[in-house]
């Protein structure tokens, strides 16, 4: 037992000498950039966790306060009565359903099209490869409209139908070709070999090798698609008319307006609803913001190393 806690505190002094024989070859100037550099990392984080914070507090605290300017670091007479409105409204589950369907859906179609077509493009000896980059980048960088979109829509009789708001969703260019960019990078060409040489057909070889590898782009393509479909609203609110069939986000926006109407009210009322509406700002914000939060940690591992990897091209 003496032993193994003087072996212990032998290692623990090495270490401590080899902290500060490291310490001691950092330069005067660079041990000046280290701490600037901290200072400013600290601040911008500051920056931008702030907000977040300030949504969370102001979203339980009075909205006498917030309106007063009295929430600055801590909530002020606490009050649940905005989740309490929000939550108590049936049109918000069937919102959240929709939703969650909506993102689902799409996550699953975008990745059974993004993956392979981005394995695809990523192959040298594909037939027609430059016409088909073309043909992705153009309706990258020139849109056809909202009308002519609404006509195409509306000739494929998609008008408040469900369809309306995944379809457009299936296929993000940009995260097609950072697909693209991450296989270029990250699967050996001397392992697709070895597979030809196994008698694996490109569809094996896909399937088998290809896909287990390509984890990280997957994870942060799904998260891509998901956020991008849970935050969406502006098809929804053009396609859709049935107000069973409304996203989440289109259902908060239409109680954000039904809050600040003040058409025949009385100056009392309409100071009531301006406080209610500035109240449920910050709820609708917390509560559209949950399940993106909870999807985040279970991809976290992988969202570093494919975001690197499908940035970068050696």
């Amino acid at each position: 037992m003496d032993n193994s806690i003087s072996n212990t505190s032998a290692l623990n002094k090495e270490k401590a000498l080899k902290i500060r024989k490291t310490f001691k070859k950092i330069s005067f100037g660079d041990r000046v950039f280290y701490f600037f550099n901290t200072l400013f990392l600290t601040l911008l984080a500051l920056i931008i966790l702030y907000p977040v914070y300030f949504i969370i507090i102001a979203s339980i605290s009075d909205p006498d306060a917030v309106l007063g300017g009295q929430v600055y670091l801590y909530p002020v007479k606490i009050t649940l009565d905005g989740f309490e409105k929000i939550l108590h409204r049936n049109d918000i589950w069937t919102g959240y359903l929709n939703t969650i369907w909506y993102t689902v859906i799409t996550v699953v179609l975008s990745l059974a099209v993004t993956i392979p077509a981005g394995w695809a493009l990523s192959r040298k000896k594909l037939p027609g490869r430059k016409f088909w980059m073309v043909f992705f980048i153009i309706p990258m960088f020139f849109g056809g409209g909202l009308i002519p979109f609404y006509n195409v829509m509306s000739s494929l009789h998609l008008i408040n139908s469900q369809w309306a708001i995944i379809l457009p969703a299936i296929l993000s260019v940009w995260n097609l070709f950072m697909t693209k960019t991450f296989f270029e990078s990250s699967i050996p060409e001397g392992l697709l070999e070895a597979a030809r040489i196994d008698g694996a057909g490109k569809f094996r070889t896909f399937y088998s090798i290809v896909l287990p590898l390509a984890k990280p782009i997957i994870a942060v393509m799904a998260l891509y698609y998901a956020v991008g479909q849970w935050n969406s609203y502006f098809n929804a609110m053009i396609f859709l008319q049935d107000e069973t069939k409304y996203p989440l986000q289109l259902v908060l926006k239409e109680i954000l307006i039904a809050s600040e109407s003040t058409v025949g009210g009385s100056g009392e009322t309409i100071l009531q609803q301006y406080r209610l509406a500035n109240q449920l700002k910050y709820v609708s914000v917390i509560v559209s913001s949950i399940p993106v939060l909870c999807l985040y940690p279970f991809v976290q591992k992988y969202f570093a190393q494919g975001v690197m990897l499908g940035s970068l091209k050696d």
